[in-house]
């Protein structure tokens, strides 16, 4: 039986640290799906629109070889939602995230990934800026 992993994000100014946890969450599965956070989640959770489009954040991680299917996330109170929707055996979060999601434990594996160390889409949005 095929082994679906679910992962979330914002995908902002897309970097190598993007890449390897994604890298690193389909490794874990046969199928991976992930949620891209909506432009007005983006906006609640970081108190800023994304620099790329919710429409071109999912163009960007849809056509990535080792994503399956991609959706925009909506809202952070919807993640049991979704990792049923996509019938998720596992959810992968970053490192940052340890312990908020562990009561999503009856319903799939969690998993907590580190960061790729010194990469910040936050830091790369304000070198790009302050160099303009």
């Amino acid at each position: 039986m095929p082994r679906t992993v679910i992962t979330f994000g914002t995908f902002d100014v897309f970097h190598v640290g993007h890449l390897r946890v994604i890298e690193r969450a389909a490794s874990l599965g046969d199928r991976l799906v992930v949620g891209v956070s909506a432009d007005a989640l983006n906006l609640r959770k970081k108190g800023r629109e994304p620099v790329f489009s919710e429409s071109e954040r999912l163009a960007i991680i849809g056509a990535l070889r080792m994503v399956d299917e991609v959706f925009v996330e909506e809202s952070l109170e919807q993640k049991r939602e979704y990792i049923e929707r996509y019938a998720a055996d596992v959810l992968v979060m970053g490192e940052d995230w340890r312990g908020k999601f562990d009561e999503f434990g009856d319903i799939c594996e969690v998993v907590y990934l580190p960061r790729t160390p010194a990469i910040s889409t936050t830091a790369l949005i304000e070198k790009i800026s302050s160099s303009g």
